[in-house]
């Protein structure tokens, strides 16, 4: 099979061979090195603020938006949440469940988010803003510029959940004032499932230090305080933490965050270019790097899925909700070629010869 979904995503031949090897104890000074190690570099491709600190949570990556909301945010609080799709309608629950007040800015499936839109909100209370910076569902990344000014003008604590966009667009804390940057282990990171990553400005440290918070396992000051010693408060996916580890070395070594968001943009470029001519429709107006939502113009999204999936050995990512028959995406993370892309678009090629597409 080869994989054109947003996640989990192909990993590169190094970083399966390390998750071939057997777990090692971790409460040891060797695994708290790795993990200190993790942190420094995952600061350093986000350009984290300076004495900010990052923590990796063992949970999806919805657990760490969770634990974002729950130790960062009360009922004292006014948060403003982007709702695009999928994924901002999930911060949006996140405040519902933790009583946290909270204000909805939708927008329709694939449109931009522009400061037009943001002005009604200017000088309303705001406290804090929960953004999807990739909303995932819909294929729109969001100017993390622009809502970075709104927030600075407003005094918000800036959570974005990056789970999308890190590694695959330009994404910078200390440029945009990002306070809070969220990702998961199974998107450009191209890892198993099961790691959530952290990291927080001090402006964000202190709201944590200072919650009230009622929880055991997503308690952030407790994540902190064992984040100093390289260790987690219970027992993490080790495995995991060490194929992040070698990944992000393979970054590095690369030539770093730019030289791989390019590297996603060019597998991007080369598919669109390619399908210009197929009766596939683009539906978003602000595209991200990682990902290309499809509206097929003549037929079944989640037939052509099916499709692909049991005749081709292809996976593309399907649409749930009010989108699961119109909309399919393909994704550009992960261990993928041009020739891997040349496969489906033969394959796209061939069904649309069949009437299929």
């Amino acid at each position: 099979m080869i994989n054109f979904t947003v996640g989990p995503v192909q990993s590169s031949d190094e970083v399966c061979r390390q998750g071939a090897q057997q777990v090692p104890y971790f409460r040891t000074a060797e695994f708290s090195e790795v993990m200190k190690d993790n942190a420094s570099l995952m600061m350093e491709f986000a350009n984290a603020p300076k004495d900010g600190k990052c923590v990796f949570m063992t949970c999806s990556s919805t657990g760490s938006m969770e634990a974002v909301v729950m130790n960062c945010f009360d009922e004292n609080d006014k948060v403003l949440v982007i709702v695009g799709g999928t994924f901002g309608d999930r911060f949006a629950k996140i405040c519902e469940i933790h009583r946290i007040p909270y204000t909805a800015l939708t927008l329709n499936h694939g449109q931009k988010l522009t400061t037009e839109m943001l002005e009604k909100y200017d000088s309303c209370g705001y406290t804090g803003l929960l953004v999807n910076i990739d909303e995932t569902s819909t294929g729109v990344l969001y100017d993390s510029e622009m809502l970075g000014n709104f927030c600075k003008k407003n005094h918000m604590l800036y959570v974005c959940d990056c789970v999308s966009a890190f590694l695959a667009d330009k994404f910078d804390m200390q440029s945009c004032g990002a306070d809070i940057m969220i990702t998961g282990s199974q998107k450009a990171l191209a890892c198993p499932p099961g790691i959530s990553v952290i990291i927080l400005s001090p402006k964000a440290i202190e709201r944590v230090e200072n919650s009230k918070v009622r929880t055991m396992y997503l308690n952030l000051a407790d994540a902190l305080k064992n984040a100093e010693r390289g260790q987690t408060p219970f027992t993490p996916a080790v495995g995991i933490l060490l194929q992040i580890n070698t990944r992000l070395h393979e970054i590095k070594n690369a030539g770093g965050v730019c030289s791989e968001v390019e590297r996603v943009k060019a597998l991007a470029d080369y598919f669109r270019n390619s399908i210009k001519d197929l009766p596939l429709e683009i539906i978003s107006e602000s595209l991200p790097n990682g990902v290309t939502p499809l509206h097929p113009i003549k037929n079944n999204a989640k037939e052509i899925f099916r499709i692909l999936k049991d005749e081709y050995h292809i996976w593309v990512c399907p649409n749930g909700g009010d989108m699961a028959d119109s909309v399919f995406r393909v994704g550009h993370l992960g261990n993928l070629t041009l020739a891997d892309y040349d496969q489906l678009i033969s394959a796209f090629k061939e069904l649309h010869q069949k009437g299929i597409l």
